[in-house]
Order: C-alpha cells, then structure tokens, then sequence
C-alpha cells in the first residue's frame, strides 16, 4: 500500500482568511501620503494600528506614472476595498505632502461611500528649520 503524499504548500494556504484582524471595524482613520514621486494611503483604526495600506508603486504603476493623479486614485481605491468589507463606515482623513495625488486620493475616498468626519491636512511646516547652506561664489 503506498500512502498518498501530502502536496507541499497546503500548511501555508490554509491560514489566509483567518487572520485575527478580521474583526469589525466601524470608524478608522485614512492617511493619505502625496510625494512628488509617489502616493501612499494608509488605514489605521481609532488607536493607529495599521489596517490596509496601497501606494501607487503596489497598484501596478512604475517609475514616474507613480506620481499622478490616476495612481493616487487606485490607490487610495485598493487601500479602502479591504476595510469596506470589514464593516468601515465612518472615516476621518489626514493628507500630508505636496503631491499631486492629494486631491485625486481624497476624491476617490469620497466616491467609495465612506461617510468622512473631516479631513485634515498635516503637511509638516518648519517654523524656519534648518539654516541653509551658504551661498555660491563663482
């Protein structure tokens, strides 16, 4: 009698989908990340544990398609499906960064039938920061 060999990988396929992040979550936070080269969107919950996150770069976009509009919007898109199923219905929004993608990613969520508290921009400002460096002479 030959016994029947188990296929190699079968361990590891049966843990997806019963991750224990899979509880209900109601309101979350949506961080939106806008570079010039590229757009990052991240979802936390309340206490700032990262639920879903996308960039323009994972939505299949590269080089410098990374920094438009178009990107920021899948990824904004492909971030918030994840925490739609998971029962998210209210969010609040913080954009940080100059980008282009800012405008784009915060109409998308829009669209994506989350009902948004506020929205918030975080952009770092310096109150006159670094000193510069000193001039040229040529």
């Amino acid at each position: 009698m030959t016994k029947a060999i188990p296929k190699i990988g079968s361990r590891r396929s049966s843990r997806i989908g019963s991750r224990k992040n899979r509880r209900r979550i109601p309101k979350g936070i949506i961080h939106v990340q806008a570079s010039f080269n590229n757009t990052i969107v991240t979802v936390t919950d309340v206490r700032g544990h990262v639920i879903s996150w996308a960039s323009a770069g994972t939505s299949g976009f590269k080089g410098t398609r990374r920094g438009t509009p178009y990107a920021a919007q899948a990824a904004a898109l492909n971030a918030i499906h994840t925490v739609i199923d998971q029962g998210m219905q209210r969010a609040e929004v913080m954009i940080k960064g100059p980008g282009l993608g800012r405008d784009a990613a915060l109409r998308a969520i829009r669209r994506s039938g989350i009902l948004l508290s506020f929205v918030r921009d975080v952009t770092p400002m310096p109150h006159n920061g670094c000193r510069p460096p000193k001039k040229r002479r040529v």
